[in-house]
């Protein structure tokens, strides 16, 4: 059984985007685009997720960054109209969104309080050793039901403790 008491670690890789974040000197934008959300996991910022990447300013256009979490991701076009949207009720009136593929989405992008997150809406968070712990008893004791669950990203488990179903956030 794993204590709820565990403090999360800080990947590299999150730690140097939030470096970069606390660095710009756009956090207006970088606040307002906190207020966006995945379309598919209720409350999770698209910064804590790890798809929004970087902000830029060309003359009087805005450029915002995002890395789909793999690639024909549905959400990404609800993601942009949700940027533009924020943006422009903002009073920020071109906005480009643009989708990065390179360097790839990877789980290790997603912030300590997106994790947490995840667990907190009974989806298991990503492991680096893929080792599954149920978000409900904090049980090791899971089974894999389907590679697939809600969404492609996600596999479905069964916990062997509780008997409880959920998703599992694969690592990738």
């Amino acid at each position: 059984m794993i204590s709820n008491n565990i403090i999360p670690t800080v990947t590299p890789i999150y730690a140097q985007r939030n470096a970069m974040r606390k660095n710009s000197p756009y956090q207006a934008i970088w606040n307002l685009l906190d207020e966006v959300y995945d379309p598919e996991l209720p409350g999770l910022t698209i910064w804590d997720l790890g798809v929004l990447q970087d902000i830029k300013q060309f003359d009087d256009c805005w450029q915002i960054d995002i890395t789909p979490t793999y690639s024909g991701c549905p959400a990404v076009e609800a993601i942009n109209q949700d940027i533009q949207s924020a943006m422009l009720k903002a009073g920020y009136k071109k906005v480009k969104v643009k989708v990065v593929l390179s360097p790839a989405w990877t789980t290790e992008m997603m912030s300590p309080q997106g994790k947490l997150h995840l667990k907190n809406i009974h989806i298991a968070p990503p492991d680096e050793q893929d080792i599954v712990i149920c978000p409900l008893c904090n049980s090791e004791q899971a089974k894999l039901v389907s590679q697939f669950g809600s969404t492609a990203c996600k596999a479905l488990y069964q916990c062997q403790d509780c008997a409880e179903f959920f998703d599992y956030f694969k690592h990738f």
